[in-house]
């Protein structure tokens, strides 16, 4: 099992970090990996999809669609890849540890199976760098008010 975990603290309100989140045609604001993406399905609620290309090996094109599956106002939020050759969930966990503060939880988890395995090593890495990007969230939250 590949795991990827990471956390801040984002001089915003619970409510407005989470919605940020929750609407993922934001994801081109703060993940740079992200070409494109729009809804698909649904509204921002459990079983709401997401087409996304992402910049993939080589910079070539991949898709990362995702679906929702867990959606609970403001505090947690997770979601299964569907499309791509990686599929992993993830989780952003939120919470308010002083009024206008929120911290965030984000962790991705991935069953490696087959091929997978022989690309563990890369796979662990771009989860890595993508659980890092929340010190570009918490930019781009502090930055938009």
């Amino acid at each position: 099992m590949a795991h990827a975990s990471n956390s801040v603290t984002i001089a915003c309100p619970i409510e407005e970090v989470f919605d940020f989140l929750a609407d993922g045609s934001n994801n081109t604001r703060w993940r740079p990996s992200v070409i494109e993406i729009s809804r698909s399905g649904g509204p921002d609620q459990v079983g709401a999809t997401y087409k996304q290309g992402l910049k993939g090996p080589g910079g070539r094109r991949i898709d990362g669609d995702y679906r929702v599956t867990t959606f609970e106002r403001p505090r947690e939020l997770a979601f299964e890849v569907i499309a791509g050759p990686a599929r992993p969930s993830g989780r952003y966990q939120l919470d308010a540890p002083t009024a206008g503060q929120t911290r965030v939880q984000f962790e991705l988890d991935l069953q490696l199976r087959g091929l997978q395995k022989l690309m563990g090593p890369m796979i662990q890495r771009t989860m890595d760098s993508e659980v890092k990007l929340l010190d570009r969230l918490k930019a781009v939250l502090e930055n938009s008010g």
